[in-house]
C-alpha cells in the first residue's frame, strides 16, 4: 500500500533514508518538508503495517520534482521503486504536471538505472551539484515528460 506520510513515519522514514544514502537527510530536513514545504508531497510504501519506501515529490506549478526517493535495503530488487515512481508518476499528471524532473549523482547508477527505466533521460549534467564533507559530486539533471 502507498499513503500520504504521517508524523508518526518519520523514524521509520529517517531509519531508511540512514541505510540508504552516503549522505542521509536530516530530521529537521524532513521536518521541513512535512510541516512547512507547501509544495511537498511526501507518501510511504508500506508492506504489513511496516514503512519500506518513500518518495518526496514536490508538485510546483505544471512541473513536479522528486526531491528523494527510497526502498529500504531489504525490500530493494523487487520492483517496489518502479511502483513508487509510477505513483508518484499519476500523482503529478492528477495535478496538472506536464514534467518531472530529478537530480542525481553521478556515481548512482541503481538509480540512473531506475530513472531511465522509468523513461527520464539526461538533460545535462551540473558539476559540484552535491557538496559532502568529503568534497563535491556532480549530478545529472534527469527529465521526464508526463
Amino acid at each position: 500500500m502507498i499513503r500520504k506520510a504521517r508524523k508518526a513515519d518519520l523514524e521509520a522514514i529517517l531509519g531508511i533514508e540512514q541505510r540508504c544514502f552516503k549522505h542521509p537527510w536530516n530530521r529537521d530536513q524532513y521536518l521541513y518538508e512535512m510541516n512547512e514545504n507547501p509544495y511537498c508531497q511526501l507518501w510511504v510504501m508500506e508492506r504489513d503495517g511496516k514503512v519500506i519506501g518513500f518518495y518526496d515529490l514536490w508538485l510546483i506549478f505544471e512541473q513536479a520534482e522528486i526531491a528523494n526517493i527510497a526502498i529500504d535495503v531489504p525490500w530493494q530488487h523487487h520492483g517496489l521503486g518502479e511502483q513508487l515512481m509510477q505513483h508518484l508518476e499519476n500523482l503529478a499528471r492528477e495535478n496538472g504536471c506536464e514534467t518531472i524532473g530529478l537530480e542525481v549523482r553521478v556515481s548512482n547508477q541503481r538509480a540512473i538505472s531506475l530513472y531511465e527505466r522509468s523513461g527520464f533521460f539526461i538533460v545535462n549534467t551540473r558539476p559540484g551539484y552535491y557538496k559532502d564533507p568529503d568534497g563535491f559530486e556532480d549530478a545529472y539533471r534527469m527529465m521526464k515528460g508526463i
